[in-house]
C-alpha cells in the first residue's frame, strides 16, 4: 500500500516549494514521485508552430513536474497536520492510518 494516494492533500518538506500544501494529482510508483497540484512549476519551451486555422501556438509556458515521494508528507484530514502513516488491517482489508492521533483514512 503506498504511502500516498492520488486526491490526497500534501505537505511539501523539502525543496524549493518547502512549505507548500497541495492535491495529489498523479502518483509514479515505480519511480517513487508525486505529481501536485501548484507545485515544483517548471518554465517549459515549446516550439512555435501555425495551427490549421491560421493561429500561432507554442511559446513558454509553465507546466507542473512530479517531485520526489520522500519531500512530500500526507495531511490526515481529521487532525488537518502532515502525519506519517502506518497500516493495519482490518477485516482482510489494508488501511491506511495517522500515527499522530491514531485515526483511519
Amino acid at each position: 500500500m503506498e504511502r500516498v494516494k492520488r486526491n490526497d492533500t500534501v505537505k511539501v518538506i523539502s525543496g524549493k516549494d518547502a512549505g507548500r500544501t497541495g492535491r495529489v494529482v498523479r502518483v509514479y510508483p515505480k519511480d517513487e514521485r508525486v505529481m501536485v497540484e501548484g507545485v515544483n512549476r517548471i518554465t517549459k519551451h515549446d516550439k512555435v508552430r501555425a495551427t490549421r486555422r491560421g493561429g500561432r501556438e507554442g511559446g513558454i509556458t509553465k507546466v507542473e513536474a512530479p517531485i520526489h515521494l520522500s519531500n512530500v508528507m500526507p495531511i490526515d484530514p481529521s487532525c488537518g497536520q502532515p502525519t506519517r502513516t502506518g497500516t493495519r488491517l482490518i477485516d482482510g482489508k489494508r488501511v491506511r492510518y495517522c500515527r499522530r492521533c491514531d485515526s483511519e483514512f
